[in-house]
């Protein structure tokens, strides 16, 4: 069947299966009890999920429980109109979705072929109460709200074909578009299928969350220890296996050298991997290399004897000496000169040193940890850094993952923060509201840990002393003072141009395109939207243009 006629048909009979029993405090819909549940009710729980399960898991839920009963209609389909056509009989799914008062639902396209089971349906969804619920809480979103109704969908057509069909929102009144839009096809034709199943797969809940609980208490308890991991604060699983690779280095004297972006916090990973090793009570000394002038390094690292130099004016050791016993931290070892180099390798070699202008050898304990945001490979290839170096110092390697890699740290992350600016600065607040909370998880964080912490840092200055920390407490540079949402400014230098709204979505998505040369995800990514819904848009574009008219 396809390219029927898409009216839907009567619901009478539909609505013949709804029965009030009121002396029984009954409502059934066929053989199915229902409830009616105000949308407040509604809000308090999804609200609920969301800040207890987390918003993926929220969305999680809320799909199975919609494709639950999706299935449970698709078996009622099938006895309520036997004789019906496919589409008529089809639409049960749609129309309980609209006697239920969960959206009306409007057909634009659908084919299915009973026989192969092939099924490729398009409907439109205005008044949805999802979107209702979420924006009263939340606001507008970055991704399509209606779980409960898309898993509805999917679960029904499911059971009406016989295999796995799965909707998803093309674009959804949730993120500012007009209505909803949902396309249905079978799972192996969506080139996502892997990530769009996750959400229907049985999730032990109750056993996740007493595993994350006992996780995070044996974590506090570690770190509350004498041979704890310094500040370190996290649980995602690429943060839990740094920290593994680091445990199993502290007890050894093994040369380290920490990977990753700037800010990414390798001067914390260095202090708990001294703090958890047998020198922790010896000196930590940390040397930013980029900080200190080439001339004056090699005296810096292994210190300078009286008059070697215009301005010696005394004996004093390096930071080497310093370190005796404990570990030196060098911060952007790739910028150190050559002479530098070759003095540290001689150190790593034979534990010994000489200071600027001096000719007696000192010998020296120190555990060495070296951290680089930079490819020192690159940098041996272009003859800027000693190849043997880089051998001494890449015995034992981890790479520290950058902070989008980790993003459910901020749970832990950011009520850490709030607790040490807190105090810093002598003042309280609550936390973070949802949005602002949702904001810090939908930044990219180029800035990484450090960007985070002055974020948070600012947040607790700005914000009113007992309340929630607010989107513009965190963000207030995108305000300028201009409102809310920082684009009175940009918004009323477009208006001011004589732009419509149509021209300058037009523009937006062309110079995402051009920036992203041509990458329709890294364009959808620069949009904060998905990229079903920029596909959307460039097709519904395409459409209207007047070379297909």
């Amino acid at each position: 069947m396809e390219n029927l006629d898409l009216k839907l048909p009567s619901m009478e009979d539909i609505q013949n299966l709804l029965r009030l029993d009121s002396k029984e405090g009954r409502i059934w819909m066929g053989e199915e009890r229902m409830i009616l549940l105000r949308s407040s009710e509604m809000r308090a729980l999804r609200k609920e999920l969301i800040e207890t399960l987390g918003m993926d898991r929220a969305k999680g839920l809320l799909i199975r429980m919609g494709y639950v009963a999706g299935l449970q209609d698709a078996h009622t389909a099938a006895r309520l109109r036997p004789d019906a056509s496919p589409f008529d009989a089809f639409s049960v799914g749609p129309q309980a979705h609209m006697i239920t008062g969960q959206t009306k639902v409007r057909p634009i396209k659908m084919s299915l072929d009973a026989d192969s089971g092939d099924f490729h349906g398009i409907f439109e969804w205005e008044n949805s109460f999802e979107v209702e619920v979420f924006l009263s809480e939340y606001g507008v979103s970055f991704e399509p709200v209606c779980w409960s109704q898309i898993g509805y969908a999917s679960g029904f057509t499911s059971g009406f074909m016989g295999r796995r069909i799965l909707f998803r929102e093309q674009s959804c009144a949730g993120c500012g578009e007009s209505h909803c839009l949902i396309e249905g096809r079978p799972i192996e034709q969506w080139n996502d299928a892997e990530d769009l199943l996750r959400y229907y797969e049985p999730d032990n809940i109750a056993d996740r969350l007493f595993e994350l609980q006992s996780q995070v208490t044996c974590l506090r308890e570690t770190l509350s220890e004498e041979e704890s991991f310094g500040d370190l604060v996290g649980c995602s699983p690429k943060f839990l296996r740094v920290r593994e690779l680091l445990a199993k280095a502290a007890e050894s004297r093994v040369t380290v050298l920490l990977l990753g972006e700037t800010g990414v916090g390798k001067d914390m990973f260095a202090k708990a991997l001294h703090k958890g090793s047998p020198r922790a009570s010896e000196p930590f000394v940390a040397v930013n290399c980029a900080a200190i002038s080439r001339d004056l390094m090699e005296a810096e690292l292994f210190g300078v004897e009286k008059g070697a130099f215009t301005g010696a004016d005394q004996s004093r050791p390096g930071r080497f000496e310093r370190a005796h016993g404990g570990t030196l931290f060098l911060d952007e070892v790739g910028e150190l000169s050559p002479q530098a180099q070759a003095a540290l390798l001689r150190v790593l070699q034979e534990g010994e040193l000489e200071r600027v202008g001096d000719t007696q050898t000192r010998s020296v304990d120190v555990r060495l940890v070296a951290a680089t945001n930079e490819d020192l490979s690159l940098a041996v290839a272009e003859g800027r850094f000693r190849a043997d170096l880089l051998y001494r110092l890449n015995v034992y390697s981890v790479t520290v993952p950058p902070l989008r890699e980790r993003i459910d740290d901020l749970a832990e992350l950011v009520p850490h923060l709030i607790d040490k600016y807190g105090a810093l600065h002598g003042k309280t607040v609550r936390g973070t509201s949802s949005r602002a909370m949702e904001m810090l998880r939908s930044y990219e964080w180029p800035g990484n840990i450090r960007e985070l912490s002055n974020v948070i840092e600012r947040g607790i200055i700005l914000a009113r002393p007992g309340a929630d920390i607010e989107v513009p407490d965190l963000f207030p540079n995108l305000g300028e003072g201009d409102g809310e949402d920082g684009l009175d400014g940009p918004v009323d230098q477009v208006l001011e141009k004589g732009i419509g709204l149509p021209e300058w979505e037009e523009a937006m998505i062309d110079r995402a395109l051009a920036l992203s040369d041509g990458n329709v995800s890294a364009a959808a990514k620069r949009l904060k939207i998905s990229r079903a819904t920029l596909d959307y848009r460039l097709k519904k574009r395409e459409q209207e243009s007047p070379d297909n008219s």
